[in-house]
């Protein structure tokens, strides 16, 4: 049995992996292969892995968290039986004491032709993560979403030529003012297709013609957590994301959560963060268990040697 089965092998997950492998637990981490930011060639933010391409950082990750003894399956989970038998997808099983589960979660993109093909390139959505890489470029923002004039506003400091293209969203006065103050164009008009020349983005085509140079554009995916295994096991949620405590502990008891399956807005270093708070706490809540059951043979006898101070007290009518 392992005291612990991590779920998702990205920043999260490793991040805890590697401080449960340290404090001498045995564990083991199943991973599916599907990182959410594989498209992108590299990360920012992350101090001293500012830059560096997220397949390195897995592989550095795997590596550090297996030099402590931890085990790395590369499978998908099936489901998991309360108790906890976690059930692989392509057969087999692995015993668990708890859970952790990180398996992250997934963008789902406008049907825009040209986005999902240049999505994490030159079609972005965090200007944290990218907005240095394409600062004073000829940048736009689609409104795909209810949050695009705030984006646009946010992304402004990255470029005096930022164009807002509203596609479907219907914006108010108030909108237009600050975005005007600001200093964001507005080019009204759906958008038929993200035009590229010679394998990058060029411009923003609109339905009712014409095309707006731009060299990347923003855009607010719908953000879905990969929480089935969690709602499988009874995990509350709450405004569309599982209930956790600070810690990453679930409502169901022994179950953790970390990463952006329970926070849409960690990034890298965010994530790899709260996989290390779930790990520490997992353990804190491992040991609580181990020291009952060391104590248990003490109770056993103790209460044997109880139940025959009151037999030989019966015995002599005491």
């Amino acid at each position: 049995m392992y005291d612990v089965v991590v779920i998702g092998g990205g920043a999260a997950g490793l991040s805890a992996a590697l401080v449960l492998g340290r404090a001498r637990r045995l564990v083991a981490v199943v991973d599916g292969g599907e990182p959410r930011n594989a498209p992108a060639a590299h990360m920012q933010g992350y101090l001293s892995r500012d830059g560096m391409s997220p397949a390195a950082l897995l592989e550095v990750g795997r590596a550090e968290a297996a030099g402590y003894g931890v085990r790395v399956i590369d499978a998908r989970v099936g489901h998991i039986e309360p108790g906890f038998d976690v059930h692989l997808t392509g057969g087999g099983s692995l015993r668990a004491r708890r859970i952790l589960v990180a398996t992250g979660l997934r963008d789902e993109l406008p049907d825009i032709p040209g986005v999902r093909e240049r999505w994490g390139k030159d079609v972005l959505h965090c200007p944290y993560c990218h907005g240095y890489e394409v600062r004073d470029e000829p940048l736009g923002v689609l409104g795909t979403g209810p949050h695009a004039v705030s984006h646009a506003l946010l992304l402004r400091q990255w470029s005096d030529d930022l164009v807002l293209f509203p596609h479907r969203t219907e914006l108010t006065g108030a909108d237009r003012q600050r975005l005007s103050a600001r200093g964001v164009r507005v080019v009204p008009g759906e958008v038929k297709r993200l035009v590229t020349d010679e394998g990058r983005l060029s411009g923003v085509e609109l339905a009712g013609g014409g095309t707006v140079p731009r060299t990347a554009v923003f855009l607010a995916s719908r953000m879905v957590p990969r929480d089935g295994l969690l709602t499988a096991l009874g995990c509350e949620r709450a405004d569309g994301w599982v209930r956790t405590d600070p810690s990453g502990l679930t409502s169901v008891p022994g179950v953790w959560a970390a990463g952006n399956v329970r926070d849409p807005r960690a990034q890298v270093v965010t994530a790899a963060g709260m996989g290390s708070a779930a790990a520490m706490a997992i353990n804190h809540d491992l040991t609580d268990e181990d020291v009952e059951a060391a104590l248990a043979p003490f109770s056993a006898r103790a209460e044997a040697a109880n139940c025959a101070r009151v037999a030989a007290d019966r015995r002599h009518g005491l």
